[in-house]
């Protein structure tokens, strides 16, 4: 029988939202279903999801979407994963555990590339390995070194679950969604709780993969330009191995509540003060698959909620009773959820809030929702479905997701693919007066006695009773342990490390599927760019598809602001759209943008120079529309530039909580750029620049901040207004456009008109004196895990590495880090990066158990280059890094990489220069960066992100090596 008629099409249908033609079918023998979308993207996409619905907490779905991951029938390696990290083209590879469902997602532009991608991904999931030793290496085992040393919990799903916990905002959301589907799969976490976790037995973890992960139970989706009958063909031969079995329950609807709930729960926090809860009102949203019904439900969450200018949203803001907004419509569930509420917040002001909340939606439900935000709200929406920007996800994996929201639940996975029918019934029902959103205010949210309000509140005794409640659960452990548990333990800990130190055999080495040298494109990709002079501001053209968007940015250089002034950028470019204007107060102001535009924002870019000669650094408006309406755009563009209320001090009380509140928020689930962000700032000017304004020292300027709005106005309002007359100079601005022909005909005159307008003055260069000196630090924050950075800045010792290096740098993060620091430190994750711009060496690691010991492996990092680089692993590396260097973009994204390059120097021919250093990598690149590494192993300086525990041991056990400050 051919592959083709192994399958039954259900379905085909072309589908012009997604541009493909859409072929539905169903495996005759085993059931999967598969959905096969045709169109001319070069991004090809392979996924394959199961339902898998836990029953507990152990996270045994996110414990086994690791461990599928490390070896399996057809490629008994040890992280076949990894090899194809190391090298492949891919454009996205990786896994994902849901609350219902696991998910594994790949592309690339190549199509040998794809096939190999997609054969070990389907091997994979179907043809695990699945030891017990990779059971306890990914999920958790007791580790026990010597027979009088402590008994402790290691494994990688244990630590990153740490960490998790470590998040108040990843608290916040558990727990709300715990509380909401107490009877189904949702009331667990599925991540895992480190606290339930070691209940989980290898036993359970294979049953649990021999249930789920069965073909039976899969739903695959292909996307792109491969040949469409070879997709059927790569099918057939894993999934004809199998018989027909039964497919997974469909989580059941929860029993819903005869009456409101109200929970208060504690998070770890080092401190604990009158401001530090989070108090919510979540309520779980009646199931649908009318999409019509759903599109009503996304625009009316985005109507409240969407931006800061929206009712509940700004209602909550303006209360004061808490420093930033929480809320929106939560997917990926059978019922969705939606939530509301307040970061920061008097736990005893929760009875308020939840008032407010209520109150402002009474309201909005009797008298209506303002038509302009209703107009804006749509727009948006509108223009987000038309864009299709996913960004940095193909996508094809995009809409394999949104297929997924229906097709999990037994649903046609097509319609949820479509659009058009809904967005103009929707448009219709609104011309019409119908109060839509309204009635869903009621029905859905006022009316919903399923609705659980959540008082999370800091408790600074929380992290040591965890701690203490740990170690006293091992401590009983080991003494039920006889003395001959004692040497079995240590017999296990040295087995399993013995086996993440062994190397894999060559042989199954070889079977990884991988591209050769000469499959790689040796000349540069381009973007099309035309420099122009409009209205005596240099302008950057890019001549790319946009389908009639044009995407603009405009660029002011930041290196006439004086030194004192930089840390107020972020709150200053945040006041430009977000303060209103002297003709439109905020709320207006975001109408106008969300109605003519798809949208406004205004970013820092800093960097040095390719050359070393110094830093480029620059205040972007980046702003996009349809070309009929690129003239309003460029009208804000003009408004918020010239006339933003930079005296409006109620909204810059409000931006400096929102901002201090966010960057608090994102300590943990981001202490590694954090630390690498603090680790760089003393090393080149851009990097000062960057942990200036979204560092640690960030932090600590909107904590004074937030004091002196209240108690200086006048000099916060004066550097807010310096700042303005500062940057905002046609002489010192660049203007980068990326739009096709055609919309740049229209939009080119409109733009020398507004580049005519600008404010235009003498520009003079400020002094920002001599970078701070390098230094060790421990920053304490109230964590289970560790950041650990070390790096150097190579420049500054003489060296100017070749781009070899990041061929070196690839591998190490394939190899010797990720199994030093992931597979037996236990980390989430470890790695190295070298900035060939800047000069910079530095290594990191991610929810990491171990500080000093992590230290040490990035100092023993020399001793392993030395060794012999095998020709396998030398081809993979430079692949990976080829494929690294030519990343897929979109046009809009293409257009801004043009702009980057411009500013910093990286002109074509250095470009070409760094990719020949890399295509001509050698192993005895390989021996130099050995003698590299050991600079930064002997120079390099260290910032280490931890709890108070954490680094005042390391500090006893490396005589005070760390200058320690309190972060939070």
């Amino acid at each position: 029988m051919s592959a083709a008629e192994a399958f039954e099409l259900i379905r085909e249908e072309q589908i012009d939202e997604v541009n493909a033609l859409a072929r539905y079918y169903r495996h005759k023998k085993t059931g999967a279903e598969v959905l096969s979308l045709i169109n001319d993207d070069e991004n090809k996409v392979f996924g394959i999801a199961f339902a898998t619905p836990p029953e507990d907490s152990t996270g045994i779905a996110h414990i086994l979407e690791h461990s599928v991951l490390c070896g399996s029938e057809q490629f008994p390696v040890k992280k076949p994963f990894v090899e194809m990290l190391k090298g492949s083209l891919h454009t996205f590879l990786n896994a994902m555990t849901f609350p219902d469902k696991t998910v594994y997602p790949v592309a690339s532009q190549n199509l040998a590339d794809f096939h190999n991608l997609t054969e070990v991904y389907l091997d994979a999931v179907l043809f695990p390995l699945l030891t017990r030793e990779t059971f306890e290496q990914e999920g958790w085992h007791y580790e026990l070194e010597s027979a009088d040393a402590p008994l402790i919990y290691k494994g990688v799903v244990f630590n990153e679950m740490k960490g998790g916990y470590s998040s108040p905002d990843q608290v916040q959301r558990t727990y709300a969604q715990n509380a909401l589907f107490p009877d189904n799969t949702y009331g667990f976490s599925s991540g895992g709780d480190p606290k339930v976790m070691p209940e989980l037995t290898y036993e359970q973890f294979a049953a649990f993969h021999k249930r789920y992960y069965h073909p039976s139970n899969a739903q695959i989706v292909f996307y792109g330009d491969d040949d469409p009958d070879q997709r059927l063909e790569i099918l057939e031969k894993y999934l004809s191995r199998f018989e027909k079995a039964e497919r997974a329950p469909v989580v059941p609807i929860q029993r819903k509540f005869d009456e409101p709930r109200y929970e208060v729960r504690t998070y770890p926090a080092d401190e604990e003060n009158k401001r530090s809860a989070f108090v919510t009102l979540n309520w779980l949203i009646a199931e649908t698959h009318d999409h019509v019904e759903a599109l009503r439900r996304s625009v009316l969450a985005h109507a409240l909620l969407g931006n800061s200018a929206a009712p509940l949203y700004k209602a909550l803001t303006e209360s004061g009773l808490g420093e930033s907004v929480i809320g929106g419509l939560n997917g990926h569930y059978r019922e969705p959820w939606f939530n509301a509420g307040l970061r920061n917040a008097d736990a005893d002001t929760a009875e308020q809030i939840e008032t407010l909340i209520l109150d402002t939606l009474a309201s909005l439900a009797e008298h209506g929702i303002d038509k302009a935000t209703v107009e804006s709200t749509v727009n948006t929406i509108e223009f987000s479905l038309r864009e299709k920007n996913t960004g940095g996800y193909p996508r094809g994996i995009m809409y394999f997701f949104a297929a997924l929201g229906d097709w999990l639940y037994g649903k046609d996975p097509l319609e949820a693919l479509k659009y058009e029918d809904a967005l103009a019934t929707l448009k219709a029902e609104l011309a019409a007066g119908k109060p839509i959103l309204e009635d869903r205010i009621r029905s859905l949210l006022l009316d919903n006695a399923h609705r659980v309000t959540l008082v999370l509140k800091a408790d600074r005794e929380q992290a040591a009773r965890e701690e203490a409640a740990e170690r006293a659960r091992l401590d009983a452990i080991r003494a039920g342990f006889s003395e001959e548990d004692i040497a079995g333990v240590v017999a296990t800990t040295q087995k399993l490390k013995a086996l993440q130190n062994a190397p894999d055999k060559p042989e199954n080495l070889a079977k990884i599927p991988t591209l050769t040298l000469d499959d790689l494109d040796r000349e540069i990709k381009t973007v099309p760019t035309e420099e122009l002079s409009l209205a005596k501001v240099r302008t950057l053209y890019h001549d790319l598809p946009t389908n009639g968007i044009v995407y603009f940015d405009l660029g002011f250089d930041l290196k006439t602001l004086p030194c004192e002034l930089i840390p107020y950028l972020p709150i200053f470019s945040r006041a430009l759209t977000q303060t209103g204007t002297s003709t439109a107060d905020y709320v207006a102001l975001s109408q106008r943008i969300g109605r003519s535009t798809g949208g406004i924002g205004v970013q820092r870019f800093a960097s040095s120079l390719v050359d070393g000669a110094g830093s480029a650094a620059m205040l972007i408006v980046r702003g996009k529309s349809m070309a009929d309406k690129s003239d309003e755009l460029l009208a804000i563009t003009h408004d918020i530039l010239t006339d933003a209320r930079l005296d409006n001090r109620d909204r810059i009380r409000q931006l400096v909580a929102q901002d201090k509140a966010r960057l608090e928020a994102g300590l943990v689930p981001s202490g590694h750029m954090m630390a690498f962000s603090r680790l760089r700032s003393a090393m080149t000017e851009a990097d000062w620049l960057s942990e200036q304004c979204g560092g640690i020292s960030q932090l600590f300027f909107l904590r004074d901040l937030a004091q002196r709005v209240e108690n200086d106005w006048e000099s916060v309002e004066r550097a807010l207004t310096a700042i303005r007359e500062h940057v905002v100079n046609a002489t010192t601005a660049i203007a980068n456009v990326t739009a096709d022909a055609e919309t740049w005909t229209v939009f080119q005159p409109r733009l020398e008109t507004f580049l005519a307008g600008l404010p235009t003055h003498p520009a003079v260069l400020a002094d920002w004196g001599d970078l701070p000196a390098p230094k060790n630090e421990g920053l304490t924050i109230p964590a289970q895990v560790n950041y650990v950075a070390k790096g150097v800045d190579l420049r500054k010792l003489g060296h100017e590495p070749s781009s070899a290096l990041s061929v070196v740098t690839k591998y190490l993060g394939t190899t010797y880090l990720w199994d030093k620091i992931r597979v037996e430190g236990g980390a989430y994750g470890g790695f190295a990066r070298f900035d060939p711009t800047a000069g910079i060496y530095a290594f990191g690691s991610y929810r990491d158990p171990n500080l000093t010991a992590t230290l040490d492996v990035y100092d023993k990092t020399p001793e392993k280059l030395r060794e012999e680089i095998s020709d396998a692993d030398l081809t993979r590396s430079i692949i990976g890094t080829i494929g690294d260097l030519d990343a897929y973009q979109l046009p809009d994204a293409k257009g801004f990489t043009a702009l980057v390059r411009e500013l910093t120097g990286a002109t074509d021919a250095y470009r070409q220069k760094r990719r020949d250093q890399v295509l001509a990598t050698s192993k005895a690149d390989f021996r130099e960066a050995a003698d590299l590494l050991e600079e930064v192993a002997r120079n390099g300086h260290i910032v280490a992100i931890g709890s108070e525990s954490a680094i005042n041991k390391a500090n006893a056990e490396r005589n005070g090596f760390l200058e320690v400050t309190k972060v939070l």
